[in-house]
């Protein structure tokens, strides 16, 4: 019976853990590298793997647990894992030459942090090629606190692009001839529907500049070729989630390709968007989106009746398709969508066409010995560095609007646009200063377009890789639909502003950052407790996403407090994206694009952060994280 007295020591036993500590769960795990064999149903292959398999084991996590994983490298080259999206002391972020000095072959590397975050997220080996050869897997961690959604059911869904050859075969090849993998150049056929559709005069044209530049417009996708699988599996695999109708089926979108973005839909059913690279954003309700390279997103359907649905994913090139199903029982299938036509480059790609804006003259653009040129060097073309906007003064700024009128070609006029929440530092007199525009691209970053509702402001007006809902109607995500659930961080102005231009030699295929590859850059310095906004100019025809690791990168979509919080952004050809960051993990960290072969060519920084409370490790200055 329960008594008086019993229900006096039991609220006495409740004061006293009230005011005992939290203790903070410890988990330990053990994680081997293994040689492994991968079947993708169309090949087999040898590759790198964890506990035996590829795609690793899921490690789950909680929100304050302090973690300890034991990776034992059985493979007989070094090997390493680093974190992605987690944040964690510099020494355990698993980055060769930078962070740690690597695992070598038969020893054991012990990996120990504190979880101060929640989401989904993943790991990979970030030593050579092995990431794309398969070292990786999933993470997800638990929130402390209840989440603003219930759900029945939680799967990881993550993405790869498996090629048959190595990843150092790929690169030899990329290096001896850029197109190697190139499968969807233009043929003489297309030349000739070009014209019938377009006039012989514009096919010609255009098939003389893209000559003249020795470039191509099918060239979206460095690597072709290649499987794409979901956990492991290929489209002819079919790998399959359960639910029972009427359930709340929560997906967690992971990109864990070397070099692939995918357009991923579920014909029949509506998604909601609820998180962005781990952290939750305010629910956007979606047909389609794009997921970068090493990006997460996640998503909850509702699937109402009781019948399978196809989980498809094609590749932003249109050149394979990944493939699953949602159903209520094993063995259930749906229709498989046809991926849409393989979209094609445009100039607006190469930062030379401003869609609607006409009027502005390109023709004082200088031409450079092509081994000088800055930004993305076209063999025989134009130097887009050398276009300056600085010469557009304040002083010519209109009440109404932005007098253009010293301008050559009469220059442009934006009296009639409606740039919406721009901050309020780009906007003078009540008009548009561009005194800071990027010579490679207009920022599109913080712009809001109001009845523009088909033009994506992330894309560059007139590209050819604009997102657009693959069944003709609904709604295709945007960076610029995303906001927080929460502010991370307070919101205040950023102490100063660091340019990177994304560029590039794809003849040699180089890729560097401000025209300067790695091995030849200084470190990036900043300083504790600064807020700093890094300025990304795509000088490129290729679409970069950017990975800062230790960090957060707070996405400049205009929405102030409630810019959403990511730790990879991408950054579309011909366009200019602002990104913050707040300066608070001391050490030594890489910045990268996250494009496997791209990042090993030279598109990669080191970071060092001076000074904070817990300055005080050694830091070593080592070089080259990436051989």
């Amino acid at each position: 019976m329960f008594t008086l007295r019993a229900a006096r020591r039991a609220l006495a036993v409740a004061a006293l853990l009230a005011v005992q500590p939290a203790l903070s769960h410890a988990g330990t795990y053990t994680l081997t590298v293994d040689p492994v064999t991968i079947d993708t149903g169309d090949f087999k292959k040898t590759g790198i793997g964890y506990n035996g398999a590829s795609p690793g084991p899921v490690l789950k996590f909680q929100e304050g647990e302090d973690v300890t994983i034991n990776v034992t490298n059985n493979l007989k080259e070094e090997t390493s894992i680093h974190w992605h999206g987690l944040i964690l002391p510099f020494q355990m972020d698993g980055v060769p030459d930078i962070s740690f000095p690597g695992i070598a072959p038969g020893e054991t590397f012990t990996y120990r942090f504190p979880v101060v975050q929640s989401g989904t997220y993943w790991f990979h080996s970030h030593s050579g090629f092995q990431e794309p050869d398969g070292a990786y897997g999933a993470i997800v961690i638990t929130p402390k606190k209840r989440e603003p959604f219930k759900v029945d059911r939680d799967y990881v869904v993550q993405f790869t692009d498996k090629h048959p050859h190595s990843g150092a075969r790929i690169m030899r090849n990329l290096k001896q001839a850029p197109d190697y993998y190139n499968r969807e150049q233009q043929t003489v056929g297309d030349f000739f529907s070009d014209a019938r559709k377009n006039g012989l005069s514009a096919a010609l044209d255009d098939r003389m500049a893209w000559g003249s530049m020795r470039m191509m417009a099918t060239d979206i996708e460095d690597v072709q070729g290649f499987t794409p699988l979901i956990n492991g599996k290929g489209p002819d695999q079919n790998w399959t989630a359960l639910f029972k109708p009427g359930e709340r089926v929560r997906l967690r979108f992971i990109n864990s390709s070397a070099m692939t973005y995918f357009d991923v839909r579920i014909p029949g059913l509506k998604m909601t968007v609820v998180a962005a690279d781990g952290n939750l954003v305010q629910p956007v309700p979606v047909d389609e989106f794009r997921i970068g390279v090493a990006e997460t997103y996640d998503v909850i359907v509702r699937p109402q009746e009781d019948k399978a649905y196809t989980l498809f994913a094609q590749s932003m090139g249109r050149t394979a398709f990944a493939r699953g199903t949602l159903a209520p029982r094993p063995g259930m299938t749906a229709p498989v969508p046809d991926m849409g036509d393989s979209p094609l480059l445009t100039m607006a790609d190469m930062g030379m066409d401003h869609g609607s804006m006409a009027g502005m003259d390109h023709s004082t653009m200088q031409k450079e010995d092509p081994a000088e040129m800055q930004g993305m060097n076209h063999g025989k073309t134009m130097n887009h560095g050398t276009m300056n906007h600085d010469d557009m003064k304040q002083g010519t700024m209109k009440q109404g609007g932005m007098d253009h009128s010293k301008m050559p070609s009469g220059g442009m006029n934006h009296g009639s646009m409606n740039h919406g929440d721009m901050k309020q530092d780009t906007l003078k007199q009540g008009g548009m200063d561009h005194g800071k525009m990027p010579s490679g691209g207009m920022n599109h970053g913080s712009m809001n377009h109001g009845s523009m509702q088909t033009q994506d402001p992330f894309y560059a007006a007139g590209s050819g890789l604009t997102p657009t809902p693959s069944e003709g109607q609904g709604k295709f995500l945007s960076y610029s639909d995303l906001k927080a659930q929460r502010p991370l961080y307070k919101d205040r102005e950023a102490t100063r502003e660091i340019e990177l231009r994304l560029t590039g030699n794809m003849e040699r295929y180089i890729w560097s950052i401000n025209g300067v590859k790695y091995e030849d850059a200084d470190p990036i310095r900043l300083q504790y407790g600064e807020r700093v906004r890094f300025k990304f100019v795509n000088e490129t025809m290729m679409t970069h996403p950017m990975h800062l690791h230790g960090m957060w990168s707070i996405l400049d979509v205009g929405a102030e407090k409630w810019d959403p919080v990511k730790h990879t952004i991408s950054i579309a050809p011909g366009t200019t994206v602002y990104s913050e960051t707040e300066v608070d993990a001391t050490g030594q960290w890489a910045f990268h694009c996250h494009l496997s072969y791209h990042a090993a060519a030279g598109m990669f920084r080191k970071i060092i952060v001076e000074g904070g409370p817990d300055n005080t490790a050694d830091i070593t200055p080592l070089k080259g994280a990436i051989q």
